[in-house]
């Protein structure tokens, strides 16, 4: 059983307000040619296929081209909803498609879509699992968060092994324990959470605190575990506990990454061989650094690289009137300027709004607490935002 395993596609996604649509189209045809040169058994997609839960018209005409020529191929296309996604529009028109091979996941109530696949040596289950909270799992199994642990245990059935269901890795022990997986078989799962020491890039969400993490010890009844959330290709725990990584590079923290499509052969049981298949973007994502003066010389760029997205970094010591027009005359995708030089370096004036991205909402506001207050936060106040982001983000 041979299968492409990507993730992240985020269709419709806008970076420092460049629309990425041109990109997308161009990488999504690599992956059709792909499909069509090497014949997999199915194309995985575990999340994350869209940037924004209402899509805009485009991204949804790009993805239904996609899906439309993918099923011509007589290829099976699996795909989960993600932390971007809408569950509901991406299960929609679920059991239409299914006739076409598209097999979508449906809202997660505490059941999980199983599509069976057939190779020469048996049956493969594939387990699509989309993106969810502890919010979503303790509703669907009827656990009360309000109660204390015994009693939800009787609510949930004297037999029950999840009395409670705090934590993301109690989230997705519970839903996994619901499938009842035969551990004899061959088992794939697609999901799409964080994985405990994986590593993010900036492009990512970033919860309070680590709380979203998942402990790869849950995997254990799964063969392989495509994995979608994180937009570096990378394994956790075991090779086969797997980010294929996202098929775009999505910001600058990720311009050495290598993007790729992972092929995953699945053999007797227990028996995963993983390799890759290099994509190559329309335009490429680079970091430069220097004078303004070398950096505009005829020779710092070809016709070809000086329309890549580009983050550029100016030495000089003086600042430059009107440079991001400047620059932009020459290389047209320019998203960021910055300088690099004696100011900068000794500018000790404190940058309250630096690296956001990088930055969890707890931290943002110990930052705003900070400057109101002219004090940290104490312990106390930090879990009781702690707690109260948490609560936000579930509702």
């Amino acid at each position: 059983m041979k299968f492409f395993h990507l993730s992240d596609l985020h269709l419709g996604k806008r970076l420092k307000e460049f629309s990425l649509l041109e990109d997308q189209k161009y990488i999504l045809e690599q992956i059709l040619s792909l499909t069509e040169e090497h014949r997999p058994d199915a194309v995985v997609i575990a999340g994350d296929v869209y940037d924004k839960s209402v899509p805009s018209a485009e991204a949804v005409e790009l993805f239904d081209d996609f899906l439309t020529r993918m099923a011509k191929l007589q290829t099976p296309v699996l795909i989960i909803s993600g932390n971007h996604d809408s569950p509901e529009r991406i299960a929609f028109g679920a059991d239409l498609m299914t006739g076409s091979g598209i097999y979508m996941s449906p809202v997660y109530d505490g059941t999980v879509r199983k599509v069976t696949l057939k190779d020469e040596l048996g049956p493969v289950d594939f387990y699509l699992l989309p993106f969810i909270k502890p919010v979503h799992v303790r509703k669907a199994l009827g656990v009360d968060e309000t109660a204390t642990e015994n009693e939800a245990a009787a609510d949930a059935g004297a037999d029950s092994k999840f009395p409670e269901i705090k934590t993301y890795t109690q989230a997705m022990e519970a839903a996994i324990q619901q499938m009842q997986v035969d551990t004899t078989g061959r088992n794939v799962l697609i999901t799409h959470q964080f994985v405990t020491n994986a590593i993010r890039s900036e492009s990512e969400e970033i919860s309070v605190g680590g709380s979203d993490n998942v402990d790869a010890s849950v995997f254990a009844p799964f063969d392989y575990v495509a994995l979608g959330h994180l937009h570096g290709p990378q394994w956790v725990d075991r090779e086969t506990v797997r980010y294929c990584g996202s098929p775009l590079k999505y910001s600058f923290s990720e311009v050495d990454q290598e993007k790729s499509v992972t092929v995953v052969e699945m053999k007797g049981k227990g028996c995963v061989n993983i390799g890759t298949l290099p994509l190559k973007p329309l335009r490429e994502m680079r970091k430069l650094k220097g004078a303004y003066n070398d950096l505009m010389d005829r020779k710092s760029y070809t016709e070809e690289n000086k329309k890549d997205y580009l983050h550029i970094t100016l030495t000089d010591e003086e600042d430059i009137l009107g440079v991001m027009d400047r620059l932009q005359a020459v290389y047209p995708n320019v998203m960021e300027v910055q300088y690099d030089n004696t100011r900068t370096r000794t500018n000790s004036r404190v940058e309250g709004a630096v690296d956001l991205d990088k930055k969890t909402p707890l931290e943002l506001f110990e930052e705003f607490f900070k400057e109101q207050n002219g004090k940290e936060m104490d312990s106390t106040q930090q879990e009781f935002v702690r707690t109260l982001i948490e609560k936000i983000k579930e509702a």
